[in-house]
């Protein structure tokens, strides 16, 4: 009798293994029903209206900034490092930036801001790499962008580079070990700790998704 209890024990509690600790998620729809209220106006001075409707936001042409930002980053576990974010932007009217994306760089103890169609409307960069923005270090692109259009857009972020795609085509690509990473000065920091905005432009941003990646 004592040999089959502790037969019994180990096959069904001895023998037992331990829980799986469940991982976070690896992956956020940030334009899902559920995180639709989580995006706010930025409040920059005379920013243009910002509404997220049906999966959309749209940012009507300010004077001449308009923003908006997504207040759940860190209440909702998003990572600071080691993810891409996906997107698509349109502009819509005007000729300059659209889309444009500040997000954060957690290695550094920063954030930075990802250009799209910048300095009448061709430009493409961060901002700012040793306190040199978008126009003036060597992240600084050229790309013609047609009103209308989607433009597909993925942003890596890895303690020790950034890398940009503009419809699969690298635009960016840029060691940030031992660098500098901040912000260009103006109202951009508004937009923290990740959001959007435009320059002079009405645009329309959709499909916006962040994943994290291998460290």
């Amino acid at each position: 009798m004592r040999v089959w209890f502790l037969g019994c024990l180990l096959l069904f509690g001895g023998c037992r293994r331990p829980e799986a600790v469940t991982a976070g998620p690896s992956s956020w729809e940030l334009l899902s029903l559920g995180h639709a209220a989580a995006w706010q106006p930025a409040g920059i001075p005379d920013q243009g209206l910002a509404p997220v409707r049906d999966g959309e936001i749209r940012l009507e042409s300010g004077l001449p900034m308009t923003g908006v930002k997504f207040t759940e980053w860190e209440s909702g576990g998003l990572p600071g490092t080691n993810y891409a974010v996906e997107y698509q932007a349109m502009r819509e009217e005007g000729e300059d930036i659209f889309g444009m994306l500040t997000f954060p760089v957690a290695s550094h103890a920063s954030h930075a801001t990802f250009v799209l169609g910048g300095w009448g409307g061709t430009l493409t960069g961060i901002s700012s790499i040793d306190f040199a923005d978008a126009s003036e270090n060597g992240t600084r692109g050229e790309q013609r962008f047609e009103n209308g259009r989607w433009y597909q857009v993925r942003l890596e972020v890895r303690p020790d580079d950034l890398r940009a795609w503009v419809e699969g085509r690298l635009v960016v690509n840029v060691s940030i070990k031992g660098r500098k990473v901040s912000l260009r000065p103006g109202f951009i920091d508004h937009c923290l700790p990740f959001g959007f905005a435009t320059w002079n432009t009405t645009a329309r941003v959709r499909a916006v998704k962040v994943e994290r990646l291998d460290e």
